[in-house]
């Protein structure tokens, strides 16, 4: 049972947008191992679990090596640590570049962690109580959505290739890019029909019919929201005064 701090929907987008926009926006990687610390406190103030960021480990580190020996190899910068003959495979920039891409990505998972721990209706509720229009409220709330059903869609393609017998880890990888390349297709048919089965039913529930849109429930901010986007406006500041003046 998922136990939290009960957050209006609109103070958690606050802290979202100010950790993801200064990982975005710094290059130092001390700040984003901090901002890091931030997104992982923040999970943990409105309830969420990482258990599923952390079963993804060994994804990020295969994700890791391969940035590091990317920008090893393509860049010019740097003190070579590792090279075969006259090419660099990992140098000092490279190992810098992977850190900063893994815990970007880092950040990012987190960051939906804590906009998921919201119901898809706050979330559009919130926005529209800050003068979103409501189709794009609606949008944000269909691609927050959106990605578990297409997780799922992927496992059950991929369940159904094992039950009939392919184990994709012991064939070569040449077959298994091919028959991934086999299943892209029913991935993206599956998408298209979800996608117009959610067109027809928002036709049937007169979306756009009028102007404007009433709603029953209304969000109010409590102390704990203020004094949430208070410390969100603080680290702000403090954060992007150490990115200018270092």
């Amino acid at each position: 049972m998922k136990t939290g701090l009960s957050l209006d929907p609109r103070s958690k987008l606050v802290m979202v947008l100010v950790i993801s926009s200064l990982a975005v926006w710094t290059r130092d990687l001390i700040i984003l191992a901090f901002l890091f610390v931030l997104s992982a406190a923040a999970c943990l103030l409105v309830g969420s679990s990482m258990a599923g960021v952390f079963k993804k480990w060994k994804y990020f580190l295969w994700l890791f090596l391969a940035m590091v020996i990317i920008q090893s190899l393509f860049s010019a910068e740097g003190e070579p640590l590792l090279a075969v003959d006259r090419y660099v495979l990992v140098s000092d920039a490279g190992l810098f570049m992977g850190g900063h891409t893994i815990i970007r990505f880092l950040i990012i998972m987190t960051s939906a962690l804590v906009m998921l721990s919201s119901h898809s209706r706050a979330i559009i509720q919130g926005l529209v109580q800050w003068k979103v229009p409501y189709e794009l409220a609606f949008m944000v709330s269909v691609a927050i959505r959106f990605l578990p059903l297409l997780q799922e869609e992927i496992m059950d393609m991929m369940t159904a290739i094992q039950l009939r017998g392919v184990n994709l880890k012991r064939i070569p990888l040449l077959r298994r890019l091919k028959t991934y390349a086999y299943l892209l297709m029913p991935m993206i048919a599956s998408v298209l029909i979800k996608s117009r089965e959610l067109s027809m039913a928002m036709e049937l529930r007169a979306f756009r019919a009028y102007p404007t849109r009433t709603s029953y429930r209304t969000l109010t901010f409590a102390a704990p929201d203020y004094y949430v986007m208070a410390a969100s406006g603080l680290v702000l500041a403090g954060t992007a005064w150490f990115i200018i003046f270092p």
